[in-house]
């Protein structure tokens, strides 16, 4: 496969899981800051913003500049609107290995994707952001040949997925005892019913957490997500050699791999933020390896102070 087309699948993939991350963590926080007002607004919304990669700018910061700059800025690296305006350039760019009905998705999505939303629209937009990612998703996976082109895409979708569920659960000391619930937490990722389902009982921090960073089978845990980007590499390239792995990124994730398999949980939750930082260093610098490895012409695209 031409490394500009497998750069273009693996994008395609980030963008898509980066707009899905993005309008799940902004539905949540912005429903807290309109519902509590003892949050200090101005505070939660510099760390969000630092959170989720992006500078703010000077002066009073309300949730409408949030929204503005995460959601609805063309010009942002991290909002909604560039990611998916991204996402179909990347597939016009591969559009002789890119489906039709993908193609026709990401157009529609990028065509429709308004330039302002009102106060009154912020769950619904979000929610058809969900809606439309989950499209592009679901023709790739129920279209696709299990090929190299899969896999590239597969690779980015599972790499960004790690990222963002780690951007999410750094959100929870963002606004210290009156931070989003762990409740919330499950929910903004669609968590909330499997975890149910899993341990029966009201979420507490242990299981949630674990559930979210350990389990092996819900798909928007990081081990998961990194296990099924390992996976990626391994059927991209099989390993030939005898004794340990040569691939920089498949090291790097395999790491990863091992020490949240390994390490307890509570040691996690004792620094939570940081270890959610450490993940996605591991998970940026897994792309740039990546990047070296299979297009190496290509700059990777990144987001303002990129954590992944």
């Amino acid at each position: 496969m031409l490394s500009r087309i497998a750069s273009s699948l693996f994008w395609i993939g980030r963008y898509i899981e980066r707009s899905d991350g993005t309008a799940r963590i902004l539905d949540v926080h912005l429903q807290l800051l309109l519902e509590d007002p003892w949050i200090d607004e101005d505070t939660a919304c510099r760390s969000l913003l630092g959170v989720m990669g992006s500078e703010a700018p000077d002066g009073e910061l309300a949730r409408e500049d949030v929204l503005r700059i995460l959601a609805v800025d063309r010009s942002a690296p991290a909002s909604i609107v560039y990611s998916l305006g991204a996402a179909r350039e990347n597939a016009r760019r591969a559009r002789e290995i890119v489906s039709t009905e993908l193609w026709e998705c990401l157009n529609t999505t990028s065509a429709r994707m308004p330039r302002r939303v009102t106060s009154d629209k912020v769950h619904e937009f979000f929610t058809w952001v969900r809606d439309r990612t989950a499209l592009a998703v679901g023709i790739m996976d129920s279209s696709a040949s299990r090929d190299e082109a899969w896999h590239f895409f597969t690779l980015g979708r599972s790499l960004e997925r790690a990222d963002m569920t780690a951007r999410l659960l750094a959100t929870r000391s963002l606004t210290e005892a009156s931070g989003p619930s762990w409740t919330t937490i499950l929910r903004s990722c669609g968590a909330y019913e499997p975890y149910l389902r899993t341990y029966r009982g009201v979420p507490s921090a242990r299981n949630a957490a674990e559930f979210l960073l350990h389990d092996r089978l819900f798909p928007r845990s990081i081990l998961y997500s990194v296990t099924r980007a390992v996976e990626s590499l391994r059927d991209i390239e099989p390993r030939l050699e005898r004794a340990g792995v040569s691939d920089r990124a498949q090291r790097m994730l395999g790491q990863i791999q091992s020490e949240l398999e390994f390490r307890p949980v509570a040691e996690v939750l004792d620094d939570l933020p940081a270890y959610m930082s450490d993940i996605q260093d591991a998970t940026s610098a897994a792309t740039e390896a990546i990047r070296r490895r299979y297009f190496p012409e290509n700059v990777a695209p990144s987001w303002i102070g990129d954590k992944g």
